[in-house]
């Protein structure tokens, strides 16, 4: 408390400028005042903080310059009450600059008069408190927090004793503050970590101040909670002095929830078996593991049979026991390490450890197959279980579940309580087969696939007959591709029909340009067995014959492969008799090919049969192949049906099929196929090279090129 003025008036007397050397010189803020509480004058050190000088602020009240929006104004009542009796007082007020920065002082006020031989006022004397005033604002904060925290706090002093707690550490412990004084935190330890955890601990707070983690601790109670603790250590401006702030988080009902969250994720709710995304996490772990240690993995895709049966019979609780059970089962037949997850309704999936034994297979379809009893009475179940290998079949997740699942289907055709293993080989030729279909249709989208055409010659007079329509694929990537390079694709796929439809009428098309060219040319066109037994096939040719009246259906054969297994010969011949009712001429191709050459000639209406090349290129060395041709034109003439021979490579062969009573042939000795727009120019050449003779001329030899049509 600052010295009145009678004791300061022993030391300075009565001098008043001793006295005012004193109120300059001070670091104090000193205000001079009048009765009335008005300035009269300040200190420099009050001119300095405040900004204020004394020429602006002389006769004015402080608090008219002074307060500020955060003043209290209980205070400043008691101020302006203090001043009114003329009493002594003291106070801690918050004032403000002159440019606006808050500050805080301690004034002390004493009125002065008579007594003092001066005027009556009242000399203040103010105290910078900011600093202070700061700290216990820091300390009733801090205190705030660490009474009110939902964080649980422990203070402990060097030696690792406690020597605060805060409430929440006695709700979430159960300890109250009392009872936990003095004592080391590990009143609470669990007895779950190691003691290279706690060694480690320590270390980390050694090294830096500090340790965050998880902590299984035990409540007053015996109830074990997890923890999320945070440790500090602080360091006090003494040395070798610091205290340890621990502040931890009961996370038990979060693990919990996350436990629920994981499980409702990942596991089965009926069976408690991984699903189908735990599974997939655990294929691709599985897959990384093998390859690393060079081991196979097996992916069996297990459904029970006639498994709806059972739910619609017995009821979806006797459905629920018989999935329960078989999971049961399933879990127990398997190795440590292997895994079995259900995916859906009663479709179950095994990732094993593969040994390549097709006992195992056998051995878990015996373990579904062991009776279940409900209600006393045996209830029988069976499943297919389709395997896919792993590195065999290398492919992700996702790709080794659906194969096992192909093979499981491939299990029920083969009659239920089978298993059947993937070929990846096959697979990959079935997906090549879907790729290249794709590619012929937007071939077919976009035109480009075009027909070439092969004269067909009658020997005795060598008159061009007719032409073969061979369809050919520009394909923009390869050229010129046969159709050995993607009809086999095309073979009993949704392309086979368009593809069919096509050609049929880019033939005719084809036809109608060479008449208004002036030549009448006959074509055969090639007619696959689904083509001609598609039940709009005779419809949609009446009508594309009735929209083409300029061209002649009989100058149109139908070309039908003998090898091609017709399953219903008797609607075939229908269909057959249909078209050669509207005009049309009908050939048996490939004779001798196939298993069904005397029924055919014998059930189906056939005009001409063709000999196959295969055996014409070979019968002059070949005597089982040239028994065969002879027979075949004997059957032909005995039915009264032309024949006409593929594949004639030269002279000799067609020499030889005349005296055999062959007249009509086909082949690379007369001419390659051709681009359509080649065709007339080709006639032209022949014609002209035939000549009035009217004799087949010498043929090239082509048998080192092949056959080809």
């Amino acid at each position: 408390m600052p010295n009145t003025p009678e004791q300061i008036q022993p030391a300075f007397g009565t001098d008043p400028e001793r006295l005012a050397l004193v109120a300059t010189a001070t670091r104090n803020m000193v205000l001079v005042l009048d009765a009335a509480g008005c300035i009269e004058w300040v200190n420099r050190a009050f001119e300095a903080h405040t900004g204020f000088t004394l020429e602006t602020i002389v006769g004015r009240q402080p608090g008219d310059i002074l307060h500020g929006p955060d003043t209290n104004p209980e205070t400043v009542l008691r101020i302006r009450q203090h001043l009114h009796r003329g009493e002594v007082f003291e106070e801690d007020i918050l004032n403000y600059t002159a440019s606006g920065a808050p500050y805080w002082v301690h004034t002390y006020c004493i009125p002065v008069g008579e007594s003092e031989s001066v005027e009556p006022g009242f000399v203040v004397i103010q105290t910078n408190i900011s600093d202070r005033k700061h700290s216990e604002r820091g300390l009733r904060i801090a205190a705030s927090v660490f009474d009110r925290s939902h964080e649980a706090i422990i203070i402990t002093d060097h030696s690792n004793r406690i020597i605060d707690v805060n409430p929440s550490f006695s709700r979430i412990t159960g300890y109250a503050r009392e009872e936990v004084l003095g004592l080391n935190p590990s009143i609470l330890s669990s007895g779950r970590h190691s003691r290279d955890y706690y060694q480690s601990m320590w270390a980390s707070i050694e090294k830096t101040d500090h340790w965050r983690g998880e902590v299984w601790n035990r409540r007053k109670n015996g109830e074990e909670y997890v923890e999320l603790l945070s440790i500090s250590r602080v360091h006090l401006e003494e040395p070798g002095r610091y205290f340890h702030v621990a502040a931890f988080t009961d996370i038990t009902a979060l693990k919990n929830h996350a436990r629920e969250l994981d499980r409702a994720a990942n596991y089965d709710d009926l069976t408690g078996l991984p699903n189908r995304q735990l599974l997939e996490e655990r294929i691709r772990c599985a897959r990384q593991h093998a390859e690393r240690q060079k081991r196979s993995l097996a992916i069996c895709y297990l459904d029970l049979d006639g498994f709806k049966a059972i739910n619609d019979e017995l009821g979806h609780e006797v459905g629920d026991l018989a999935l329960r059970t078989t999971a049961e089962r399933l879990t127990q037949s398997l190795r440590s390490g292997d895994t079995v997850a259900r995916i859906g309704g009663d479709e179950f999936v095994l990732l094993m450890h593969d040994d390549e034994s097709p006992s195992v297979y056998q051995s878990i379809l015996n373990t579904v197959n062991e009776p279940l009893t409900f209600a006393d009475k045996p209830l029988k179940i069976t499943a297919s279980l389709g395997i896919t290998r792993y590195p065999e079949d290398d492919t992700d997740a996702e790709g080794l579940i659906r194969h096992a699942d192909q093979a499981m289907y491939a299990a029920k055709e083969k009659g239920r309580n089978q298993f059947h293993i993937f070929d990846p080989g096959l697979n990959a030729h079935r997906r090549q087969r879907r790729n290249q279909l794709v590619e012929i249709a937007n071939a077919l989208e976009h035109d480009e696939f075009s027909l070439h055409f092969q004269p067909q010659v009658r020997m005795v007079d060598s008159e061009v007959v007719g032409f073969e329509a061979l369809i050919r694929w520009n394909h923009p990537e390869k050229g010129l591709l046969s159709p050995a390079a993607f009809l086999p694709a095309v073979e009993n796929s949704h392309l086979e029909i368009p593809l069919g439809q096509w050609v049929l009428k880019e033939a005719i098309h084809q036809m109608n340009r060479w008449r208004e060219a002036g030549e009448a040319l006959a074509v055969s066109i090639n007619i696959s067995a689904p083509h001609l037994m598609d039940r709009s096939f005779a419809d949609y040719l009446e009508s594309y014959l009735h929209s083409h009246p300029e061209v002649s259906p009989g100058q149109i054969t139908l070309e039908v492969l003998e090898s091609t297994a017709l399953e219903d010969t008797k609607r075939a011949s229908n269909v057959l008799a249909r078209c050669q009712s509207l005009g049309l001429q009908v050939a048996l191709d490939d004779f001798g090919t196939g298993f069904s050459s005397l029924t055919y000639l014998r059930t189906l209406p056939v005009d001409v049969i063709k000999i196959d090349q295969s055996f014409v290129c070979n019968m002059l060395t070949d005597d089982n192949d040239r028994a065969i041709v002879e027979s075949v034109i004997f059957l032909a003439q005995r039915f009264d049906h032309p024949v006409l021979a593929e594949g004639v490579e030269n002279t000799a062969h067609a020499n030889a099929l005349q005296s055999m009573g062959c007249n009509l042939i086909q082949g690379y000795g007369i001419a390659r196929p051709m681009p359509a727009d080649s065709v007339l120019p080709w006639l032209t050449q022949w014609r002209s090279t035939v000549g009035q003779s009217r004799t087949l001329p010498e043929l090239e030899d082509t048998a080192n090129y092949g056959t080809g049509g």
